[in-house]
């Protein structure tokens, strides 16, 4: 799997609930349950809350990858 295959990403602000911060990582992650082998969801975040979301998500079996935005799929603009 690569960052190809995470869901496009708009404003690339923290995941986080309360941060405003500038987001520099996508943490992928994929629910078996939900999703198809293939998808990868993705939270920003930003360096502060980064250890957070990968110890979230790893805790619960989640986690996939963590990868700069810069290689993040964009949603298009309307």
């Amino acid at each position: 799997m690569t960052s190809r295959d995470a869901d496009p990403v708009g404003e690339l602000v923290c995941s986080r609930k309360g941060c405003s911060a500038e987001a520099q990582y996508g943490m992928l992650w994929n629910n078996a349950k939900l999703h198809t082998p293939e998808r990868r969801k993705v939270w920003l975040a930003c360096p502060e809350h980064r250890d957070y979301f990968r110890d979230y998500l790893s805790s619960r079996g989640l986690f996939r990858e963590q990868v700069p935005v810069e290689d993040l799929p964009r949603r298009a603009e309307s």
